[in-house]
């Protein structure tokens, strides 16, 4: 198995002096998972890495114990850790909740939403669209999250987002392996783009609908990669 230090093509990672260490080293773990630079079942080297970026092992062990409690890696006594599998039943899970939180946001956005939080999520859509029109997937992963975002912090609900990113971390993986399929960017935008109208109008009904719609979408795509590539998933 590869690990983590031997495989050179990963993006590297520059320490803040200004952030906490940990929160560096399990943000940056999580992102190669998240974009399956590192993909299920590999190995990650807690010495190996610790050597690689100049660190003691307490802050890599500290990321390997958060990335755990997201079902991200697993973490074997005998056999060290790995890149967890995506599980079916804990995708599943994280989308019925991520659901529940999300209808219940956007209505609050259309009836409450600010200029500024709605210039914001105006220029996230922008965002969008360059991301799509480069085909750089990563950014444009990284602007359909802060979107998302937006609308949380837009209602003075940030808890609320990081209870939706703690849930992710299964869906975004088959969301990312799904985001270069023909068409499905733009449509990801277009479905952005009319619930931002709505909330830009004020319709919660309407708004809660073209979420609704964003979701199945996304959910419909998910199961049809659960039935394609079934080797990506376990039970």
């Amino acid at each position: 198995m590869n690990t983590l230090v031997e495989n050179g093509d990963l993006p590297v990672l520059t320490l803040d002096k200004n952030t906490p260490v940990t929160a560096q080293v399990y943000s940056h773990i999580r992102q190669l998972i998240l974009r399956l630079h590192l993909k299920p079942g590999e190995a990650l080297s807690e010495q190996e890495l610790s050597v690689k970026l100049g660190l003691s092992r307490t802050p890599v062990r500290e990321a390997f114990i958060r990335l755990a409690d997201e079902g991200l890696v697993d973490v074997y006594p005998q056999r060290g850790t790995l890149v967890a599998p995506i599980r079916i039943a804990e995708v599943k899970e994280a989308h019925f909740i991520r659901r529940v939180l999300e209808f219940a946001i956007v209505r609050s956005a259309a009836e409450n939403a600010g200029r500024r939080h709605l210039a914001l999520l105006e220029e996230n859509l922008r965002l969008q669209a360059k991301a799509q029109r480069r085909k750089d997937y990563e950014s444009l992963m990284d602007h359909d999250e802060a979107f998302h975002r937006l609308l949380s912090e837009s209602v003075a609900l940030p808890r609320a987002w990081r209870v939706i990113q703690s849930l992710m971390g299964q869906l975004d993986r088959v969301r990312y392996r799904i985001l270069p399929k023909p068409g499905h960017g733009d449509l990801v935008r277009q479905q952005h783009v009319a619930i931002f109208r709505a909330i830009q109008a004020g319709d919660a009904d309407r708004a809660e609908h073209e979420m609704r719609e964003h979701l199945d979408q996304i959910w419909a795509t998910i199961e049809q990669l659960m039935r394609d590539d079934r080797e990506f998933f376990t039970d």
